[in-house]
């Protein structure tokens, strides 16, 4: 048996960020993980590269229940320290779209910048390990693996949410919440490519590999403007990533095809300049010829000359450019979400500390709660600030 000051259960972001600054306090620090390797998520995201954080970040960047938790961590470990942090090390990173940071070598480079960190806190670590049952004793927690059993008086859950199972992604989290009983907000698939299904599918699938700038509205007044992909099984892209964490099953969304066009302009002066030109012709100077042949085919369009158009067509064209209605069947699901919506309840942990209120010593931080970023840096940001400020606390 052996006995140490924090066991952290996840060697992710927010469980090597917590472990590095546990250690640098003198902690006598634990890491454990199932994994092979640390940091898994974060040596495949951003396509290798790692967007790390992002220049714009706020609480306004995180769906939570609790709108205001998040405030706390994100001030007190803020994407500008992190930023220095990389600098420390003179990891070469740049700037891409929306203010997202990306590594210029590798997303390795973060990984090692992490575990320097650990290393200079003397942070000690058990990877493939299978944890077989915690339980509360009275120096603290108890933790029993297949290889041994490891004692503590402050034990973080680190271990994530359900996305990319294929990394490794287990409930393990959700299920010490509820052993503690700690509830856990229902969860659900999070910046996710839609599916589509019957017409739909059948039509758009044609179109796999065009991309353009749309704007897309939710249900609830939710909208992002961004690009759109089209794929064989649905949509993808930024815009559908970022929709789809304020999207429910069985609604619809609303596609603005052309949001810096003023169309029925656009459309007046085409039929006085070029009166003859079908609406294929007419759609081709705005889209992809594909996409153009589509969308008609999608909307029971015929390609008849602009000037022969009724003002009910025109009025039709111009709604469906602007406000076309598309239900999506469902998400690619957990698979290839980036984050898991939902998860453990943060009104029962402290924002300062992220130690549950109701069970001293045991923590949780990361994606494993309650808080889901939009796309662009602001998920590992937050890791980052959560697992800094439970660093602090240990």
């Amino acid at each position: 048996m052996q006995q140490v000051d924090v066991i952290i259960i996840g060697a992710g972001a927010a469980g090597l960020m917590c472990a590095a600054q546990a250690g640098l306090r003198g902690r006598r620090v634990l890491v454990l993980d199932n994994a092979k390797k640390f940091g898994r998520k974060i040596l495949i995201s951003g396509g290798g590269a790692c967007n790390f954080t992002n220049y714009h970040n706020s609480a306004e960047h995180y769906i939570c229940q609790n709108p205001h938790f998040v405030k706390s961590a994100l001030a007190r470990f803020s994407h500008w320290d992190f930023i220095a942090k990389v600098c420390e090390y003179e990891i070469e990173y740049e700037e891409r779209k929306h203010g997202q940071l990306f590594c210029l070598n590798s997303s390795k480079d973060i990984v090692d910048m992490l575990i320097a960190e650990c290393a200079k806190g003397g942070v000690d670590w058990r990877l493939k390990q299978e944890i077989q049952a915690i339980e509360k004793v009275d120096s603290g927690y108890q933790v029993n693996t297949a290889q041994d059993t490891y004692l503590c008086t402050s034990l973080v859950i680190a271990t994530g949410g359900l996305s990319m199972p294929k990394l490794g992604a287990t409930p393990f989290g959700y299920k010490i919440a509820n052993q503690f009983s700690i509830p856990v907000i229902p969860t659900n698939a999070g910046l996710v490519p839609f599916t589509l299904g019957g017409k739909e599918k059948d039509i758009l699938a044609s179109l796999s590999g065009i991309s353009i700038d749309v704007e897309i509205t939710t249900l609830q007044g939710v909208s992002f403007k961004e690009a759109l992909l089209f794929t064989h099984r649905g949509l993808s892209g930024p815009v559908v990533l970022q929709t789809s964490s304020y999207w429910n099953l069985g609604e619809s969304i609303k596609l603005n095809l052309v949001p810096e066009l003023d169309i029925e302009t656009l459309m007046q002066d085409e039929a006085i300049q070029h009166p003859n030109q079908g609406v294929k012709t007419f759609l081709s100077k705005i889209f992809p010829k594909r996409l153009a042949e589509g969308l008609l085919l999608m909307w029971n369009m015929s390609d008849k000359p602009m000037k022969q158009l009724l003002h009910k067509e025109k009025a039709s064209l111009i709604e469906n450019l602007t406000q076309w209605q598309l239900k999506p069947s469902g998400t690619e699901g957990y698979r290839t979400a980036e984050v898991t919506l939902g998860g453990v309840d943060t009104n029962y942990i402290s924002s300062k500390t992220m130690e549950v209120k109701h069970m001293p010593g045991l923590y949780f931080i990361g994606e494993v709660l309650d808080v889901a970023g939009h796309l662009g840096g602001h998920n590992f940001q937050w890791c980052w600030s959560s697992g800094w400020v439970c660093g602090q606390n240990v």
